[in-house]
């Protein structure tokens, strides 16, 4: 078995080193470079002979990123995508043999560390979590943020990468978190491609590090092209270096540190990224490195050529300006290596790449031919001369390197095949397509959320307490103080947003809070959805506890893609190798206008995925949502009610301690002719509406169920229906949103199904948004009027003898 392990690159510095070890850095960084070349090529051939199924590599970026490799310290982080492998082997992120189990996709944490073989080949991670979910000192890591395949997602989450140092450099009360900073002298390193930098999430993140002033550095890869799109399509003046000059700081005004250089000059490279990442480092100013002429030898992937879109002459210089051929050049020239020695050593990485590819690939299939045979061997002796049975194994049999599908679906087959059949065989045979289900569950389904020893389950419930002299506040006032003794319980809690620091948002739940704890911990912020959802996620990856403020629901769309393609997938795409623990707070539902009342709920539910949905009713609840979720490890959005904080509640005496357990439904009125399930503002629509109901001879049971995601994990409705027999749901998004969603929970999930007797229905808003005014909002959203006539058509369909039609 060969070593797996990987050279890594050291930084130069001329004054202390001798002749013979600058040329020791030098051959070792060209090693580096050529094996990462050579995995490059070798990868392309894995995929277009069809071992592995798509393929996207970092060739022509060779040098620039081991440059950079040598200001990467521990305690750094990386947000990068997926051209960066060779800063991956250079600061030994990643080594050769994972590189190529990750093609494979292995879904073995020891072989493939970054996704566990749930991430397509160079998307880099490093696992900051022990196994039970706590964190490791971080402090004694290379990091590596979980990339995402979107081109400029990393961008947001790398604002907040860089924004936890300021924190750490700037707030003393932080200083005892010593396993995530050392004085907040850690730098985020962020990469992207020159085409993606036409992106908002881009002009977002460079905006807000200018402004925040925080240690990251930008490297801007620039071939060019965008696969085929060349520059001129792309970028003003076809330089985004030239476009960001008004970022670049001087005498009077904060800014950027902006740098410029050509791939393919090593010791320029060595020289840029060392004065940029000190500056940012020591200075806390961003960076913007941006690398040009650079090259892309096999073209943007394994789907297609370059050659159908660059010409001959382009061609042509790509080959004469190949970084890898250029420094190799400047060796010679240099007399830093000979000819022949590099030969050998070019010829030592081809064989080094190649040995990691061959136990890369071999380690994959051992697990899956051991799956095989077996399966083979339990259908045969099940088979007793059943033809069918026969031709199900010897297929099998002859699939030459056979993966996990053909394996499983023979065996379902099998088991098809002989549904009639009762036999010891088939009951060995059911039992082994049990066992291996279960353990593909874990393979390729589990760890949407970590499952650690903070997670939500380990939150002990409180319930809120009062006395007799408990006053009477509105709403916000509930969630003001809730907020308040949160932040001073936990140092590492920080909210932000747009008007939440000095007037406390635009609802008054942070009122007088920032004078009280701080601009660090509580600020405003631009309006930059994205950025501020990134801002979140990247605190939380380095052990914080963020807020993060959306000011309305309705603008969670111009941050739905971080949110969707980050942080929900997070913990699931690194199986529990990374958190985010960030609450994003909105408020939404019913208020006025087209973009003041949306309940896009359906979204929600169908790109949130691995974030907590919480619907609170009323501030109380909210309250008791946030202390649950700022004593756990998961994130989550929460919505609250636009038109309830200045409702009179009553204020709890623990207001900061008492908890509310995510995903218990409760019934909050007991009745026996209909269940109606609703959350936040509708739920006060539907509980006057029951009190006509009442007056009318209909008894309403209405269930609360909390939290969208999980949804009543008691089966509190399908408890409900046994009494009721009959089910509404009213819900405020659009006709088949949310509403889809909690029939089949109901339905399907809880088996309510069988319980009806009469049909279910659903109430919910227009299909278009909410016109302003309070007309716009009744002919447009469920009223009191519409609940008690649709309750009441339910019931005349039962019993029209009792319950005659209305109209």
């Amino acid at each position: 078995m060969m070593p797996d392990v990987n050279l890594t690159t050291n930084p130069i510095d001329a004054a202390e080193l001798s002749f013979d070890d600058f040329k020791s850095i030098v051959i070792n960084d060209y090693k580096i470079a050529y094996e990462s070349r050579q995995a490059s090529i070798l990868g392309r051939k894995e995929v277009l002979t069809g071992k592995a199924k798509f393929g996207i590599f970092g060739d022509g970026k060779e040098l620039p990123q081991i440059a950079m490799a040598k200001s990467f310290k521990e305690g750094d982080w990386r947000s990068g995508y997926y051209r960066d492998q060779t800063f991956a082997f250079a600061t030994g992120i990643c080594t050769m043999k994972a590189f190529f189990a990750q093609l494979y996709a292995n879904p073995d944490m020891d072989a493939e560390p970054a996704s566990v073989g749930r991430q397509m080949n160079c998307h880099f991670a490093t696992r900051s979590l022990n196994e039970d979910g706590s964190w490791k000192d971080l402090t004694k890591i290379k990091n590596s943020s979980s990339d995402i395949a979107p081109t400029g997602g990393q961008m947001a989450r790398l604002v907040g990468l860089a924004y936890a140092s300021k924190l750490y450099r700037q707030n003393p009360e932080l200083d005892y978190l010593k396993d995530f900073s050392v004085n907040g002298n850690e730098v985020a390193f962020g990469t992207i491609g020159n085409a993606s930098t036409s992106e908002g999430v881009f002009f977002e993140a460079v905006n807000a590090a200018g402004v925040l002033q925080i240690p990251m550095a930008i490297s801007i890869w620039d071939d060019g092209y965008g696969i085929s799109v060349p520059a001129k399509y792309q970028t003003t003046k076809e330089d985004i270096s030239e476009v960001l000059k008004g970022f670049q700081r001087d005498e009077d005004n904060l800014g950027y540190e902006i740098f410029k250089v050509k791939c393919w000059d090593y010791p320029a490279l060595c020289e840029a990224y060392q004065k940029a990442i000190d500056i940012c480092r020591e200075e806390h100013v961003p960076a913007l490195i941006h690398i040009t002429e650079v090259t892309q030898p096999q073209g943007h992937s394994t789907s297609g050529s370059h050659e159908r879109y660059k010409d001959k002459q382009r061609l042509d210089w790509e080959k004469e300006y190949d970084c890898i051929l250029q420094m190799r050049k400047w060796m010679l020239s240099s007399a830093i290596a000979t000819d022949e020695e590099l030969l050998v050593l070019e010829n030592e990485a081809k064989k080094m790449v190649r040995d990691a590819q061959r136990e890369a690939w071999v380690e994959f299939l051992a697990d899956i031919k051991i799956e095989k045979d077996q399966v083979i061997e339990v259908i045969n002796n099940l088979a007793k001369g059943n033809s069918a049975l026969t031709k199900i194994t010897s297929v099998l049999a002859n699939t030459t390197d056979a993966q996990r599908k053909e394996i499983i679906s023979a065996a379902r087959k099998a088991l098809r095949l002989t549904i009639n059949q009762v036999s010891e065989e088939r009951d060995l045979l059911m039992k082994w397509y049990y066992k291996e289900k279960e353990v593909n569950e874990d393979r390729y389904n589990s760890k949407l959320f970590t499952d650690g020893k903070e997670s939500l389950s380990s939150v002990e419930i409180i319930a809120p307490e009062y006395t007799e002299d408990s006053k009477m506040l509105d709403g916000r006032e509930i969630l003001n103080a809730c907020f308040d003794a949160n932040f001073a319980r936990d140092k590492r809690l920080v909210a932000f947003g747009e008007d939440l620091g000095a007037i406390g948002d635009v609802n008054q739940g942070f009122a007088g809070l920032q004078a009280k704890y701080g601009e660090l911990r509580i600020t405003d912020t631009g309006i930059r959805e994205m950025t501020i959802v990134g801002q979140g996620i990247g605190l939380a990856l380095r052990g914080l506890k963020p807020i993060a403020e959306i000011q309305y629901l309705d603008y969670l769309l111009y941050a739905i893609n971080v949110l969707s393609d980050d942080l929900a997938s997070l913990s699931y795409r690194t199986k529990a190798g990374q958190k985010a623990p960030v609450i994003i707070r909105t408020r939404g539902h019913r208020l006025e206008g087209v973009w003041h009342s949306g309940s896009p709920m359906s979204m929600i539910l169908g790109s949130l995925r691995g974030l907590h949905i919480c619907v609170p009713r009323n501030m109380t609840q909210a309250a008791g949502m946030y202390n649950t979720l700022l004593r756990a490890d998961e994130p989550a959005l929460v919505v609250e009610c636009l038109n309830g904080y200045r409702l009179k509640e009553m204020l709890p005496v623990n207001v900061g301690e008492y908890t509310v357990m995510l995903g218990k439904a409760e019934i909050i009125r007991t009745g026996t002719d209909i269940s109606i399930v609703s959350y936040g503002a509708t739920l006060r629509i539907v509980e006057e509406a029951a009190e006509e109901l009442e007056q009318m001879g209909i008894s309403v049971e209405i269930i609360d169920p909390q939290t969208l995601l999980p949804f009543d994990t008691d089966h509190v409705c399908a408890a409900s229906l046994k009494k009721t027999n009959k089910l509404l749901i009213v819900d405020e998004d659009v006709p088949g949103g949310a509403s889809a969603f909690l029939l089949q929970q109901i339905l399907e999930e809880q088996k309510g199904y069988y319980t009806l007797d009469a049909e279910p229905r659903t109430l919910a808003a227009k299909a278009h948004r909410t016109p302003y005014g309070t007309d716009g909002d009744y002919f447009s959203k469920p009223s009191v009027d519409d609940v008690v006539e649709t309750v009441y058509q339910m019931m005349s369909g039962y019993n029209a003898a009792k319950f005659p039609s209305i109209f």
